[in-house]
């Protein structure tokens, strides 16, 4: 990850949402997110909330901003469903070459 990622003023980048929360959101395909300064999980997560209001509480709990259960969050082939809110997510991600993904889980025998 370049020093690129860190300072970057605003960045738009591309994030792919599972088929329900697209549906939720009124939304086709991935969408385009403007991210202002760095481009970490948290504020990648703010953005898809601030502009998807309707998507609050479903992808992260509104009090605790911790990731919902059966969600999980991966770029760049990495999986970050368990990193910190303020972790940076690597350039392709932030120069939106590369998608950042939020794909739901599924569990069940």
């Amino acid at each position: 990850m370049t020093s690129q990622a860190r300072t970057t003023a605003r960045s738009t980048v591309t994030v792919a949402l599972p088929a329900h929360l697209r549906t939720l959101a009124h939304v086709n395909g991935d969408v385009k997110i403007e991210v202002q300064g760095p481009v970490t999980l948290g504020a990648v997560l703010d953005a898809i909330e601030a502009r998807y209001p309707m998507l609050q509480g479903t992808i992260r709990d509104h009090a605790t901003h911790e990731r919902r259960a059966y969600v999980r969050f991966f770029a760049c082939a990495q999986d970050f469903s368990h990193a910190s809110q303020d972790t940076f997510l690597p350039e392709a991600v932030a120069s939106g070459a590369e998608p950042f993904l939020v794909i739901g889980a599924i569990a069940g025998g």
